[in-house]
């Protein structure tokens, strides 16, 4: 067995009726298990190598609960002694390698991996998720396949009870799966499975944060951060600002945001920000905008396009009052959060 093994995980997750995995719950996904573990988990269920998704009978989870029972790895331990009770699939999931997904259970452990902190966004390869991830009725009885929610629906009334459907998505919310440490979370319905939502984040009920996108550390989120953006520690973005997304305008180019930069409310970004860059609220800066560079005494110097502003520490952009044009001068003040706003304890 080579090593490093990238991840390896036991999940619980639900089917539609021609079963067909519609999600996937890994209660600890492990990153660069040990290869005993691997060696001993492989074993019990008759893994082969490679990349594997094996769902597991229940002679398979007896197997691997009485391989592990007396063993070091009690947490394991702890949820097969869990799963061997469960009317739900379960599956044993291999990674050997970080390779895309070819699987839901797969794509489902990658997902799980960014949320937990194992991987950072683009971290990890997900290629071609898209279509493992089914479109779903996520529901207060979980996930239903939309074709047989109206069944559900009836059955439901019938019992005399309310199937609530909170949303139908390929992407179900973070909270019913992760839990980050040291986090708050006003609205959790905002935050997608596979954000990465680092420790000292507080998320207003405003913010959001889509997959592969999130925070490294303390900043207080009241705008969008959009599929693959990656905000800096201490950096604030304001209530209504939105950052581009490489699914939704930003292309090839990965739009962050360094440390310790504001993105004022209802502003915009589509272009990398360095440190401790500001925003003025309600302006948009994307990488075609023309952008006035101001020396120290306040007079236009050059006229370039955003893009080549990209990536670099201590500016100011923001909108002149008289002409309507867009500045950018150096902001030598770094923006401070408020360590009250941002306590979790």
């Amino acid at each position: 067995m080579s090593n490093p093994f990238f991840s390896l995980a036991i999940g619980i997750g639900s089917k539609n009726n021609k079963g067909e995995w519609l999600e996937v719950y890994y209660p600890n996904p492990l990153f660069d298990p040990s290869p005993d573990l691997v060696s001993q988990l492989g074993d019990a269920v008759g893994y082969t190598g490679g990349n594997q998704a094996i769902e597991l009978n229940q002679q398979q989870i007896n197997d691997l609960r009485d391989a592990i029972a007396d063993t070091s790895f009690h947490e394991q331990a702890e949820i097969m002694n869990t799963l061997v009770q469960s009317s739900q699939p379960v599956v044993a999931t291999f990674l050997a390698t970080d390779s895309a997904p070819a699987s839901t259970p797969e794509a489902y452990l990658k997902l799980h991996l960014i949320s937990h902190r194992y991987v950072k966004p683009h971290g990890t390869d997900l290629s071609g998720i898209f279509p493992l991830l089914p479109n779903v009725a996520w529901t207060n009885q979980g996930a239903v396949d939309l074709e047989e929610l109206p069944q559900r629906q009836l059955q439901a009334r019938a019992n005399g009870e309310l199937l609530e459907v909170s949303s139908v998505d390929k992407f179900p919310k973070m909270t019913n799966y992760v839990v980050p440490n040291g986090v708050r979370i006003a609205h959790t319905a905002r935050v997608r499975l596979g954000a990465y939502i680092g420790e000292g984040t507080t998320i207003m009920h405003e913010g959001f944060v889509n997959f592969n996108a999130g925070t490294e550390g303390t900043s207080m989120i009241e705008g969008r951060i959009s599929a693959g953006v990656i905000v800096g520690k201490g950096s604030d973005l304001g209530g209504g600002c939105s950052t581009m997304g490489t699914l939704s305008g930003g292309n090839d180019v990965v739009i962050s945001v360094g440390e310790g930069c504001l993105l004022g409310a209802n502003a915009g970004l589509g272009i990398p920000l360095g440190d401790r860059c500001t925003v003025e609220a309600g302006l948009y800066v994307t990488g075609g905008s023309k952008v006035n560079l101001l020396d120290d005494k306040g007079q236009v110097v050059e006229t370039v396009k955003a893009a080549s502003l990209a990536g670099k520490s201590d500016l100011l952009f923001r909108r002149n009052s008289l002409s309507g044009a867009l500045e950018c001068k150096t902001n030598r003040s770094a923006i401070e959060l408020n360590e009250e706003l941002h306590a979790h304890n």
